[in-house]
């Protein structure tokens, strides 16, 4: 009835652990860091929905806010009180959020605040480095038209030559839409050189903020880095499983949005928004992001043990603290290591990334370590026989 099995491409059980096997297909609950799938089997997650959650599924305060929202009435005809709030929230966790915009995913969003950057800069043409979604905008999968294809280039994260040479097209670009985070942190000379494509051209930065937002402290990556950011996309972490985000800049900047339209029924529905709210409230009692970081480098510090313990099947560690995972030696290698892990009870992402939450204590770290070592190491093993 699902063609391909499964709406989320991602979740597929081919793409999480390979074919065959007796690797868990679809899941019944979720609470902390575990999912329970349908035959009743138990696992430690460190996926966290594709880093959709960063509290703990099921975490008691978001749940309560979203139960009361349910009895609102989910959704009306007039805009929430709550709409306004959540923004105000995020302005103050975020300073460059002056005003906002919501929306239910993080393709959508990013693909409005392309549309709020062209209409502001009055030029069609994108330039794009990382996953922005699988919009037409930002594809070129088969049915994407040429047409559209045609209004984006696309360049490898901190690659400046190539981004320069992008940035020297004949036609002016409107937006530079860039992941702040791609297989490990931007370098120096990518930030320089974005921050300088963005002075001397007028394209507006765009930051892709889907995976780091919240997850790498209040004002995430931009902060941290130093990019000169006109718009910031938020998504992810900030619903905590339920499906929000927003886009956000300087006032002058996000009126934009009111010459042209950007619109959706549900943007506005209450459940996702309390959802919202309820984690930046989380976020401002609690020290989230440190707590992540600490047990992301835990993790991360384990994993590049594993590898140089095992390189003949390990090639490296891709990605930072918050979220990483192994590159692995071959398909091979990658596949086998996704179904022994999910057959000792741990649902760890092969070839992409595994995500730390507030849920994930260093003792869980410690057991998922355990897992993933013996697995890799038993690879080792069968390879060198």
């Amino acid at each position: 009835m699902i063609p391909g099995f499964t709406s989320t491409g991602s979740k597929h059980p081919a793409a999480l652990f390979g074919a065959g096997g007796d690797a868990p297909e679809r899941m019944v609950r979720a609470e902390g860091c575990a999912v329970w799938d349908m035959k009743g089997r138990r696992y430690i997650d460190t996926t966290m929905a594709l880093g959709a959650v960063s509290l703990g599924y099921g975490h008691p305060v978001v749940s309560a806010a979203v139960r009361k929202a349910v009895d609102d009435g989910t959704v009306g005809p007039l805009p929430p009180v709550l709409e306004a709030e959540v923004a105000d929230r995020l302005g103050a966790t975020n300073p460059i959020m002056e005003s906002v915009r919501f929306f239910k995913t993080g393709a959508e969003a990013v693909a409005a605040a392309v549309r709020i950057a062209r209409v502001e800069a009055g030029r069609d043409r994108i330039v794009t480095s990382g996953y922005q979604g699988w919009l037409d905008t930002f594809s070129d999968a088969v049915g994407v038209p040429a047409a559209v294809r045609g209004g984006r280039q696309s360049v490898p994260f901190n690659d400046v030559a190539a981004l320069e040479t992008a940035m020297g097209h004949g036609e002016p670009t409107a937006a530079i839409v860039v992941e702040p985070v791609v297989d490990g942190p931007p370098h120096e000379a990518w930030i320089a050189a974005l921050n300088d494509a963005r002075a001397r051209t007028g394209a507006l930065i765009v930051l892709d903020e889907i995976k780091t937002g919240l997850r790498l402290g209040p004002a995430g990556a931009r902060r941290r880095y130093g990019f000169d950011a006109d718009l910031v996309v938020m998504g992810k972490a900030l619903g905590n499983g339920f499906p929000i985000a927003a886009v956000g800049g300087a006032e002058a900047l996000m009126r934009a949005v009111t010459r042209t339209w950007i619109s959706s029924t549900l943007a506005t529905e209450f459940v996702s928004l309390a959802a919202a709210d309820a984690v930046l409230r989380v976020y401002d009692r609690e020290d989230v992001s440190g707590h992540i970081a600490a047990v992301g480098q835990r993790f991360s510090d384990g994993l590049v043990e594993i590898a140089a313990a095992h390189s003949s099947v390990i090639r490296s560690v891709k990605g930072i603290a918050e979220f990483c995972y192994l590159e692995c030696a071959t398909e091979s290698v990658s596949t086998r290591l996704g179904a022994g892990c999910a057959a000792r009870g741990v649902i760890f992402k092969r070839n992409a990334y595994n995500f730390m939450s507030l849920a994930h204590s260093e003792e869980t770290v410690d057991d998922v370590l355990q897992v993933v070592g013996g697995v890799v190491a038993a690879l080792a093993k069968e390879e060198a026989e």
